[in-house]
């Protein structure tokens, strides 16, 4: 992944995302642009991928404990609505 990449907030290389889907789906770039801006758009992906990741392990679940005092919890995320489920 490029510096540059790296770099951006999470907005800015989604809306560079969008620019290079817009591009490609016009059809106005040739073939050997359009694979450039597919590799960058994987580095892009990537790239908010793991900016998400990183804000999904700082979220935090507030519960109350035994007490009934509020205590934070680590984010548990619920699993796809696809997900097989567990019949037991």
């Amino acid at each position: 992944m490029s510096k540059a990449t790296e770099k951006l907030k999470f907005e800015e290389a989604m809306q560079r995302l969008d620019q290079i889907v817009e591009a490609m789906e016009s059809g106005r770039v040739g073939i050997e642009e359009s694979i450039a801006r597919y590799e960058e758009a994987m580095q892009l992906a990537a790239h908010c991928r793991k900016i998400l990741d990183q804000a999904e392990l700082r979220i935090q679940q507030i519960q109350m404990d035994a007490a009934g005092k509020p205590q934070a919890a680590p984010f548990q995320p619920a699993p796809p609505a696809d997900a097989p489920q567990d019949d037991e």
